[in-house]
Order: C-alpha cells, then structure tokens, then sequence
C-alpha cells in the first residue's frame, strides 16, 4: 500500500506476545505512526509503554489528549479510556460507556480513524476473546482502508480475528512471522 498514513493495531489475550514479537522487526524508518489498542487492566500504563520501548528503536510513548498523531511513533492508548483520532490528526480521550465490555475499545479507536485517514489507513486486529475491532475493521472497509487480521491459527486465543474473517472484508490474513515484512512494506 502506498502512501500508509497510519497503522492502527489492536489486540487483547494474547497480543501482547505478539506485539513483543513483531515490534523489534519493524523498521525505525517508517513513514507512519503506529497505534496500538490493547485491552488490559487499568493502571498498567506505563509499564507496557516501557517494555515495549524496550522491543524497537522507534519512540514509543502513550497517548496524551490533543497530542498530534506523528509518523515514526508507537502510541500505546492508555487503559481506561478510549481513544480516537479526530479529523485534525489529533488523539482525543474519551471515558464514556465501554463498548464490547472494553474501555479503550479498538472498534472506537478503528472507526473514528477511518473517517480521518480513509484509504490510507491499515488496521491489524490480533488476539482476543470477544468481538472487539470486528465493526471497526467493517468500518475501515467502508472508507477504503484495509483490514488485516492474525492468522487464527497463530493466535493464543483465536476468537477475535475468527470473528473478523466471518464478519468483515479481509484484505489479508497474517502470521505472526509475515507480520514484520508486510508492515515494513507499507
């Protein structure tokens, strides 16, 4: 893909061995940023922003309200709140009513950045136990984005990019190994 203007990747059980797996193999000179959306439990923040800074050489930092979305950055949204990204490129946070029992919700996260980034925007959905970043991804589809999800086979817990097959136009079904080069070509 072409001009990739964001890469949004959200996960739950079991995305986060994933993220440790991939994160290292991604080149420090993308082009774009990428968000990661994973459910966790609350008051883990820092922790995961550190270890994960601790897997690449790209800057990684959590996301703070109103902070410009920059190419070449890893945000990790904060848990607790969802995130969304509005039309000025900008994070907003949000703590309104969970959605699909997540608080941050990937589908949130997902949706709100299609209508920004619409056909420049790429969205992997990884591991999880519940249907969250399914409508999302259908979402990103709508506005010309991709969708691309873990190889159910590879994942620790398979539902959610099970779900996402099922329900949602795929445009690519990852394993953890293909993940790296796919994202590094963009």
């Amino acid at each position: 893909m072409k001009n990739c203007a964001a890469l949004i990747i959200g996960g739950s059980a079991g995305s986060l061995d994933v993220l440790f797996k991939v994160l290292p193999a991604i080149s420090t000179t993308i082009t774009f940023p990428i968000i990661i959306v994973v459910h966790r439990k609350q008051g883990t923040d820092s922790l995961l922003s550190n270890l994960l800074a601790t897997k690449t050489l790209l800057k990684v930092k959590e996301v703070e309200e109103k902070e410009k979305v920059l190419p070449g950055s890893v945000y990790i949204v904060p848990s607790d709140y969802h995130s969304l990204i509005e039309k000025d490129e900008t994070f907003s946070l949000d703590y309104s009513e969970k959605v699909n029992y997540s608080r941050p919700s990937i589908d949130v996260t997902f949706q709100s950045a299609a209508e920004v980034y619409q056909d420049k925007l790429v969205c992997l959905l990884l591991s999880g136990s519940n249907a969250d970043g399914v409508n999302g991804l259908i979402t990103v589809k709508r506005f010309g984005g991709k969708a691309i999800v873990q190889d159910p086979l590879t994942a620790q817990v398979n539902y959610m990019p099970a779900q996402a097959i099922l329900r949602a136009k795929i445009d690519k079904i990852l394993t953890i190994d293909e993940m790296a080069d796919y994202i590094n070509a963009l």
